[in-house]
């Protein structure tokens, strides 16, 4: 195709994430490959859209520029005017007057074509101003008719623009444009008018998510900070529940020539093969990639005579490798460590990622994802773990271990819509007690208790919803373990940072179990319940479970009973009480009572909505002792003994002191450390004290 004489590039449509990208191969094409910027840009858009339709519009050169779907729909409505006024012939001759005034019907049909045809394919604005001074001028016209024949001639005329000017308003460009040249004094420039409408979102054409920014006037700033020198900004929306977590990653807005250097390099290590080296390894020889890639850059821009500095072939390199042997820009959302959970909802792209932020909750990310990332992300997560996915396994259970990172993927058909994915991001560095208190998740004298029961090995389970805080809990637990006691810590996921309580002087030993989704299972990894004989077998230790799931509880409950795990014995498991834990013990897991037993405190956390919130707090809102002396029902028959529980109106955890005088496990603490009562209330208050 030609325009004003030149040819211009291909069109086609491509389908991404369910969306129907328009998308212009502007690579050796002469015009300035923008919308709001050149005429001939929008006349060739709107010639396309006659024949297609189109959800967002690509122009693709070194970069992607990206028009939104709002943009292209208002490009879409220009074009089915375009197609209305050709086929209805507005500019036909009994649009023009009467027929005895035939002789005024040239210059009329000139100024329509003009007006419905020419100008509006190239410039719509430009056209609808064009109308109304038509307009104007013929009603100016009608005023001084000296005759009925010209009043009559001239107002079959005026009906016609009259009707064009309707037209023109209905679409969404022009009765934006009509409010923004009701407050302007005068008429900006073309280009500088467009680009208020069409802004468009700029990408190097190798990255495929794209980034949707919207009316920031609107927004209210919560946070700002900056993450793999990647700008975070998280925003307050008047009319929406969640927060808005903005991101802008360098290689969203570097300039041309750092683009054209980032593609040919991309291109060129494309087709680099680094030998014997396996996927797995990669993630650990990333500098030296890096480093390959550093020396392409600076080859590459010497050869097209383009200036960098050595900070940024760097930073160039360090793009490159984001998006060739890391994960993409899911690796900076993976790499902020504010962010507890990613979620990829199937059917990928159709909205954008959502994340649970530590401070402001679940936010709406800025980022569309694509189904060929996601592509390429399964078959990265495949080869790592040695997993199948497909359609007879649609589930791949993995840690990304360099990136602290669990990942959880479903596809068809446990998932009809496409594949989804769960990132949870562990903490590499334990909560601590006093944090906890902080946050309000716990009292200081709560807090004290648990330390004091820590310390007398007494056995406790931490129960709670997803997401209420159960394995950070455990984790300040651990840390009241004296550090001269051996932990052995067993997970099915490796959410406890064993590596850094090492560093700060604790021996513990860690064990790594079968995932417990079948179909992400492989005959490698060793069941649980066989991991925790192997456990009991590893001498006298402290014994951290992860999670209490199924078959192990029994072997789990045996320990305790027979007191071969050593010292303390601390868990967590799914539940919302005490009751509701005894309930899934006993019932499900087919754990006898006597060994239930064994348990001497369960605690729960909670997640809670204040006064019909939106926002949600973590708070432990029950200690509870279970007693030993009952036989089928510990809430009949009072075997769960309440020592603190939690007050919703004042938002706290209250003592139950009535209750102390009941306890079985303070009078067994007396007996086996010679304490009393007086002197162990003391230790509790003096460890409260303390966090």
């Amino acid at each position: 195709m030609k325009i004003n004489g030149f040819e211009v590039g291909e069109y086609f449509v491509k389908e991404v994430s369910g969306k129907r990208n328009l998308v212009f191969d502007c690579k050796d094409c002469i015009y300035g490959a923008s919308i709001s910027d050149d005429s001939r840009c929008r006349f060739h858009v709107l010639h396309a859209l006659q024949e297609l339709e189109a959800d967002l519009i690509v122009f693709s050169e070194v970069y992607e520029r990206v028009y939104t779907e709002k943009q292209a729909g208002m490009l879409s409505e220009i074009s089915r005017l375009l197609r209305k006024f050709e086929a209805e012939s507005v500019w036909s001759y009994k649009n023009l007057g009467i027929a005895e005034m035939e002789k005024n019907f040239g210059e009329r049909h000139d100024a329509l074509v003009a007006i419905t045809h020419d100008n509006l394919a190239y410039d719509p604005i430009g056209a609808y101003l064009a109308c109304l001074q038509e307009l104007k001028r013929v009603a100016d016209a009608v005023k001084s008719a000296s005759d009925e024949a010209s009043k009559k001639d001239l107002m079959v005329y005026f009906k016609t623009l009259g009707y064009v000017k309707e037209e023109f308003e209905k679409s969404a460009l022009v009765s934006e444009s009509k409010k923004i040249l009701m407050r302007l004094k005068e008429m900006p420039e073309g280009s500088q008018f467009y680009r208020m409408f069409f802004e468009a979102q700029i990408k190097p054409a190798f990255i495929g998510s794209r980034l949707a920014f919207e009316e920031m006037e609107q927004l209210e700033l919560l946070a700002d900070y900056v993450v793999s020198k990647s700008s975070v900004q998280i925003f307050k929306h008047p009319h929406k529940p969640q927060k808005l977590y903005f991101i802008n990653p360098p290689e969203y807005s570097l300039p041309p020539e750092k683009y054209f250097v980032l593609s040919k390099t991309r291109e060129l290590v494309a087709a680099y093969k680094p030998g014997r080296i396996t996927i797995s390894a990669i993630a650990k020889s990333r500098k030296y990639f890096e480093r390959v890639y550093e020396s392409t850059i600076i080859d590459l821009a010497k050869q097209n005579n383009i200036l960098l500095t050595a900070d940024e072939s760097s930073e160039l390199a360090e793009i490159v490798a984001r998006y060739t042997v890391g994960y993409g820009i899911l690796e900076i959302l993976l790499s902020d460590r504010h962010i507890t959970d990613i979620f990829l909802d199937a059917p990928i792209g159709s909205k954008p990622i959502y994340i649970v932020h530590s401070e402001f909750g679940q936010c709406q990310t800025n980022v569309y994802y694509t189904e060929d990332e996601a592509g390429a992300l399964i078959s990265k997560l495949r080869a790592m773990s040695g997993r199948p996915f497909d359609e007879s396994h649609p589930v791949l259970d993995f840690d990304l271990e360099e990136l602290e990172t669990r990942v959880a993927v479903i596809g068809p058909p446990l998932s009809p819509d496409g594949i989804a994915f769960a990132f949870r991001l562990h903490k590499t560095t334990p909560w601590t007690l006093p944090q906890f208190i902080d946050n309000k998740m716990i009292t200081p004298l709560g807090a004290g208790l648990l330390s004091f029961f820590v310390d007398t090995q007494a056995t406790m389970l931490i129960t709670g919803s997803r997401g209420s805080g159960k394995t950070s809990f455990i984790q300040a637990l651990m840390l009241e373990i004296p550090q001269n006691t051996r932990v052995i810590v067993q997970e099915d996921t490796s959410e406890i940072p064993v590596p850094y309580m090492k560093e700060i002087g604790f021996n513990i030993q860690r064990l790594k179990t079968r995932s417990p989704i079948s179909v992400s299972k492989t005959e490698t990894e060793v069941a649980p319940e066989e991991a925790l004989r192997t456990a009991l077998r590893l001498g006298d230790s402290a014994f951290i479970i992860g999670e209490v799931r199924s078959l192990e509880a029994k072997v789990l409950y045996e320990a305790m009973r027979i007191g071969a795990a050593g010292n303390i014995v601390m868990g967590t498991i799914h539940g919302d009480s005490a009751y509701s834990v005894w309930d899934r013990v006993v019932n499900d897991l087919q754990v006898p009572n006597t060994s239930f037993k064994a348990t001497d405190i369960v605690t729960v956390a909670r997640p809670i909505r204040f006064s019909g919130s939106l926002e949600r707090v973590r708070r432990m809102v029950q200690i509870t002792e279970v007693k030993k002396h009952w036989i089928t029902d510990p809430e009949r028959e009072g075997g769960l003994l309440d020592l603190m529980l939690y007050d919703a109106k004042k938002d706290t955890l209250e003592l139950l002191e009535d209750n102390l005088k009941e306890s079985d496990l303070f009078s067994k603490i007396s007996k086996l450390s010679g304490l009393t009562m007086q002197e162990m209330w003391r230790s509790i208050k003096m460890n409260a004290s303390a966090k």
